[in-house]
């Protein structure tokens, strides 16, 4: 555990409040704040975290829990970490903010440096605010990309079952569900291929040929190895490292989502270091900061951005955002990055696949469990119901309060489990989790839940 855990005075004044009793926070909190992904009517009442520290978050009244999905998938080294806290903390006493169009400033410089040390490949680094924006980026970099060198394609390909990001360009390459069902009339064309498995590969192969045959085809959009949101679903490096190759061959510009896979998460640092064909465009987010700030960035190759280098004032990148490569989580960055390389960070990585890698085989046994999938240190199963396998599966809050009632936090996606834990995890930690998850599926399985 970190030994330091800051311990902030509130200030009544600015808060506009003058107690911290839990029920106080609550009633606050439901007359004032709208919660993402939550059904608003009949919400049951939401912890109040008062203080993070390592694996656990910790609430009003003290109780410690473990954190196993690191905090919708952001936080990479644990809660409250020092090394980032003063690195923050230092950025802060020199410079908050500055705009970043005409200025710039030794942060945003030295993050864009080294993420580029990571992708030798990649040439520019585009800063914005977090995953969804990387996203929207990333497919506007491309786009604008044939229309700058007067081949105006437009047409996008995604993988089935996509998630991408909230905003409207992510929403359009993502399955067509819940999170945008609302929005659908208004979303662009795109065209999808299947989720690549040893079965349908050459099928996938031949379809992606033929699709690129036509001059309109701009790129292809993937979450590489891991569709995250869309129920952790897993697919082999070799299928995807085709499909880039074919894109490569044909002139298509390729879009990597790393904002979930990447800084180590399947393995590796990022997931298309697992290939051999690498992606033109590359998202990150999520994990950027260690969890601190959110950030998000998107890595083009030269050729892309030299597109761009024009007299030609309207071939512009008309794309920004008012806190786009903030010093503050820049630096935060930075540190985040500093301890990504500590050897020490890449074995608990390679213990946490290990283990996970162990468990999956266990519950691979139970008779209530099905398509147990694992990479690095994610791993997903699902719990079989009644119901189809998928988001709204009712299973999920049933679930999610079991693991609650042992101190463990594991968001389900439906009935899909998954465990996505901080780095800093101990051993002792994750058998905890793992002793819940046993104990779960032993009450399944004898109709006890």
């Amino acid at each position: 555990m970190w030994q330091f855990v800051p311990n902030f005075a509130r200030d009544t004044h600015n808060c506009g409040c003058n107690t911290v009793m839990d029920n106080d926070w609550l009633q606050k909190d439901r007359a004032y704040v709208w919660h993402p992904f939550t059904p608003q009517l009949h919400a049951p009442n939401n912890i109040v975290i008062e203080r993070a520290n390592g694996t656990m978050l910790i609430d009003t009244d003290g109780r410690e829990y473990i954190d196993g999905i690191s905090s919708w998938w952001v936080n990479l080294h644990g809660h409250s970490h020092p090394y980032i806290t003063a690195a923050v903390t230092a950025q802060l006493a020199k410079m908050e903010h500055s705009i970043f169009a005409a200025f710039t400033h030794p942060p945003g410089i030295a993050l864009a440096e080294r993420l580029l040390q990571h992708l030798p490949d990649f040439g520019k680094v585009f800063f914005s605010d977090n995953g969804s924006t990387a996203v929207e980026v990333a497919l506007k970099m491309a786009l604008q990309y044939w229309w700058n060198t007067g081949k105006p394609k437009h047409k996008v390909i995604a993988l089935n079952g996509a998630y991408h990001g909230d905003t409207f360009g992510g929403m359009s390459v993502a399955a067509r569900n819940a999170f945008n069902q609302p929005f659908e009339r208004l979303l662009f064309e795109v065209v999808g291929l299947d989720l690549p498995t040893p079965d349908n590969i050459d099928r996938l192969a031949a379809e992606l040929e033929h699709l690129l045959e036509a001059e309109d085809m701009a790129c292809f959009i993937f979450e590489p190895l891991v569709q995250g949101a869309g129920g952790m679903l897993m697919y082999d490096a070799a299928h995807l490292e085709r499909l880039i190759r074919i894109c490569r061959n044909k002139n298509c510009i390729t879009i990597a989502d790393e904002v979930m896979t990447g800084f180590g998460r399947t393995g590796k640092f990022f997931a298309i270091d697992h290939l051999g064909e690498r992606s033109d465009i590359v998202c990150l987010s999520k994990g950027i900061t260690g969890g601190f700030f959110p950030l998000g960035a998107t890595v083009c190759r030269q050729f892309i951005y030299d597109a761009y280098l024009t007299a030609d004032k309207m071939k512009t990148f008309f794309h920004g955002h008012s806190y786009t490569g903030n010093p503050v989580t820049c630096a935060a960055a930075l540190a985040s990055l500093d301890l990504m390389e500590q050897p020490e960070t890449w074995h608990r990585i390679a213990a946490i696949a290990t283990t996970n890698q162990e468990f999956a085989e266990e519950l691979r046994q139970s008779p209530v469990v099905g398509r147990v999938r694992q990479t690095g240190t994610i791993l997903a199963f699902d719990v079989l119901t009644a119901e189809e396998t998928g988001y709204l599966n009712s299973s999920a809050i049933p679930l999610a309060d079991f693991f609650l009632s042992r101190n463990i936090i594991l968001r389900p996606l439906g009935n899909v489990v998954y465990v996505l834990p901080p780095y800093c995890i101990t051993p002792e930690e994750l058998q905890k989790v793992y002793e819940a998850i046993r104990e779960l599926l032993e009450a399944l399985a004898d109709k006890r839940l």
